[in-house]
């Protein structure tokens, strides 16, 4: 790993005063506000998480859903019998463990088996919960913690400055270039001695962990978990689409995608709730035809057109 740079520090003192200015919402907005950071915070998490996997290896994972709600289980079943604090990262192992069974099961396969698996992951776990509720004659799970809104929230924040952290040092890592050749020409890579399977199972287990360390944290949010909430299909293309409409190509790429998609998702939800389903699709097109680089995409080709002028002049 290369040593820090001037530019280095700037870059991580301005992160660094942009969370603790973020840190400041619970005590200057209102509950709806508030509200809406959560959210924001939450799809930061999962979305920036999900492009550190599917940015440089191209894989498109839906999965997103299947570890959030094996999280957001492990808080409603643990609840009763330790800490709250000692959850989130019991989740983490889980939600690893899990990511890592799937990538070998399928990350040595094509990309199109691997979108496949991971869309049915969420609904075979689902139904597996479901039918053991239904053998022990219950419906959902409740968890009454002291946890507040804000709390959550904070904790959602420091776990978004993490796995920033995480993605800043792997983009620098060898295990980062790996994934790049990887990204470029899986074939190349595997003749240059890169262990692709291996480099791509390990950094899946990364938003495995997340997700799931997400759900774990979010449970007490929702007082009552059912599996019909916890795994959301429409959670796992709203991560997705929000990766994809901020860009991939910068580790704050889908933070652009998130703060604009969740106002825009929540005005969809209110004004069309029947048609969110439809309109989920729409956003996808619209997303892959007109912005197939997302808005980094847009910057980044500003910049060069900039670059272009400055020398031409």
């Amino acid at each position: 790993m290369s040593t820090l740079t001037p530019r280095d520090w700037k870059n991580l003192i301005a992160c660094a005063i942009a969370l603790a200015v973020a840190a400041c919402l619970p005590w200057t907005s209102g509950a709806y506000a508030l509200s809406i950071g959560v959210t924001i915070a939450m799809y930061t998490v999962l979305a920036t998480s999900w492009a550190l996997f599917s940015g440089p290896t191209h894989y498109i994972s839906l999965a997103s859903a299947a570890f959030f709600g094996v999280g957001a289980y492990v808080t409603g079943i643990g609840i009763e019998y330790l800490p709250y604090w000692t959850l989130p990262p019991i989740a983490a192992v889980f939600g690893a463990v899990m990511a890592a069974l799937v990538g070998l099961a399928t990350l040595r396969l094509s990309g199109v088996y691997f979108v496949i698996f991971t869309l049915g992951l969420a609904e075979f776990v689902r139904q597996i919960i479901t039918w053991s509720q239904n053998i022990s004659g219950t419906k959902g799970i409740y968890v009454l913690t002291s946890i507040g809104e804000k709390h959550i929230y904070w904790q959602l924040l420091a776990l978004a400055a993490l796995v920033w952290l995480i993605g800043w040092l792997i983009a620098r890592s060898r295990l980062g270039f790996a994934l790049r050749i990887i990204g470029d020409d899986e074939v190349v890579a595997r003749h240059s001695g890169i262990d692709t399977a291996r480099a791509k199972i390990l950094l899946f287990m990364l938003p495995g962990a997340v997700a799931a360390m997400t759900g774990a944290i979010l449970a007490p949010r929702y007082v009552y978990i059912e599996p019909a909430l916890a795994f959301s299909p429409m959670l796992s293309f709203q991560v997705v689409i929000m990766a994809l409409l901020g860009g991939t190509g910068r580790l704050w790429g889908p933070l652009v995608g998130v703060i604009p998609f969740t106002f825009l998702w929540e005005a969809i939800s209110v004004s069309f709730p029947n048609q969110t389903t439809l309109l989920l699709g729409v956003c996808f097109l619209v997303i892959v035809y007109v912005l197939p680089k997302g808005f980094v995409g847009l910057i980044d080709a500003g910049r060069k057109r900039m670059q272009a002028g400055e020398v031409t002049t």
